[in-house]
């Protein structure tokens, strides 16, 4: 199995060929563009396992964007005791839906 810990706006995904990942709004991408990302923190291919220090230097992950879309609600609520104080807040935050096309070593 080929997988790898990536940084995608600040934020660790575990990446694996062929499947979907949903991570925070891409906004500057269009539906179906494919990219390349190359801030990888672990690469492992049978077993075998590389880590950066920070980022590996010779290995891109290609993906495609597939989907813009609206997380399910998250209720934020504030109260405090026995001051009469409660605050409620939601929002739904934005996703994009992304696939894992091809991972590529670069030999040096």
């Amino acid at each position: 199995m080929i997988y790898a810990i990536v940084n995608i706006l600040g934020n660790q995904f575990k990446l694996i060929e062929n499947k979907f990942v949903y991570v925070p709004r891409l906004s500057s991408m269009n539906l179906g563009e494919k990219i390349w990302i190359n801030q990888i923190f672990l690469f492992s291919k049978n077993g075998f396992t590389k880590i950066g220090n920070p980022f590996l230097e010779n290995i891109n992950i290609q993906i495609e964007i597939l989907q813009h879309l609206k997380g399910n609600k998250i209720i934020v609520f504030k109260k405090k005791k026995r001051k009469g104080y409660k605050v409620k807040n939601g929002f739904r935050p934005f996703f994009t839906k992304i696939k894992v096309i091809s991972f590529s070593e670069i030999e040096k």
